[in-house]
């Protein structure tokens, strides 16, 4: 075995950002037929936070890159690898991770983003784990950052009071004397796109030429999303010779009350080891598992050492899984 396949990639750091301006349940139905009751009974939604005037993608993942390094006491010139998942970049191009490069200084890294829509942070995770392992650098910075209400039609009550903005970043770092298991364990990732048409937006460059808007068949979805996320977390778990009850914190994509609930059940694991907050941050695509990992540690109820299980499905049907022991060993 060579050193760089005995190398461990481990997970050092979080933080997250949300912008300031809070839309709750009653300010929506001001202007959307709905209500605060049938948003909560369908979603588990309460309130979601909608980026500024002016407030850029780019934004969100800088605030939540420092407070990443922050929490892993490294700083933007310790980075050698910028991955950030996102739908809704600040321009067609450049990546926005180029953005964000230049915006911490962090020019010692390449950057460049990646695109699997909700499932985009664990994509991140992967590519990053992989980057590493090869030799490729030391430390990536891996960002989940949406401005995804930038995509709803704000008439169809059927998707728009779904999802928020905001953005969660982790740090990767390579150790070569960590246990064995410790850090990224696996990571699994699968597509389908004979899916495509249940979850997607109606524009682009090479189609209309407009961003366009999220379309949805929302039972579609649901009936995906549990047979398989739980196929790809069982897979997961198998790979690392782990068992289900190994796991001390399910930390999935906050999509939906319904989503998370059934996952649970299908896992068997208890309520009060599955970290939610879909209520405050709404379906914030690829930025809700960092946000929510952000929370629990914040909280301190993720602490070094714990066994922790991420999962998410968004259009394509793109979806994945990862088992990661949280924090440094030493």
């Amino acid at each position: 075995m060579t050193e760089m396949n005995r190398r461990s990639v481990l997970m050092v750091g979080a933080g997250s950002y949300l912008p300031s301006h809070v839309m709750t349940n009653d300010d929506l139905s001001e202007f959307v037929e709905t209500d605060d009751s049938w948003i909560k009974q369908r979603t588990g939604i309460s309130q979601r936070h909608i980026v500024a005037e002016g407030e850029k993608t780019s934004d969100l993942a800088v605030n939540a890159a420092q407070r990443a390094l922050e929490n892993a006491r490294l700083s933007a010139v310790d980075i050698d690898i910028i991955i950030i998942a996102t739908t809704t970049p600040d321009d067609t191009f450049p990546s926005t991770a180029s953005v964000v490069q230049h915006k911490l200084k962090a020019y010692q890294a390449f950057a460049f983003d990646v695109q699997a829509v909700c499932a985009g942070f664990v994509y991140g995770l992967g590519v990053g784990e992989s980057l590493i392992k090869s030799g490729q650098g030391r430390r990536a910075l891996i960002i989940g950052a949406e401005s995804f209400t930038k995509l709803l039609n704000w008439k169809d009550r059927t998707t728009c009071v779904l999802f928020g903005d905001g953005a969660g970043a982790v740090i990767l770092e390579a150790s070569d004397d960590a246990p064995q298991d410790w850090g990224v364990l696996s990571t699994v990732l699968h597509t389908d796109g004979r899916y495509r048409d249940i979850l997607y937006v109606d524009g682009g460059p090479s189609t209309t030429g407009t961003v366009g808007h999220v379309k949805m068949k929302g039972q579609d979805v649901f009936k995906h999303a549990v047979e398989k996320l739980s196929s790809a977390m069982n897979e997961v778990i198998q790979k690392t010779g782990h068992q289900t009850d190994d796991i001390d914190w399910l930390i999935p994509h906050q999509a939906n009350i319904r989503i998370i609930d059934g996952m649970q059940r299908k896992l068997g694991l208890p309520a009060e080891r599955v970290v939610r907050c879909v209520d405050k941050h709404a379906n914030t695509s690829a930025a809700s598992i960092p946000l929510a990992l952000t929370e629990a540690v914040s909280d301190g109820r993720v602490k070094a050492g714990d066994l922790l299980a991420f999962e998410a499905i968004g259009g394509g049907l793109s979806w994945g899984a990862s088992l990661v022991r949280f924090g440094r060993p030493f």
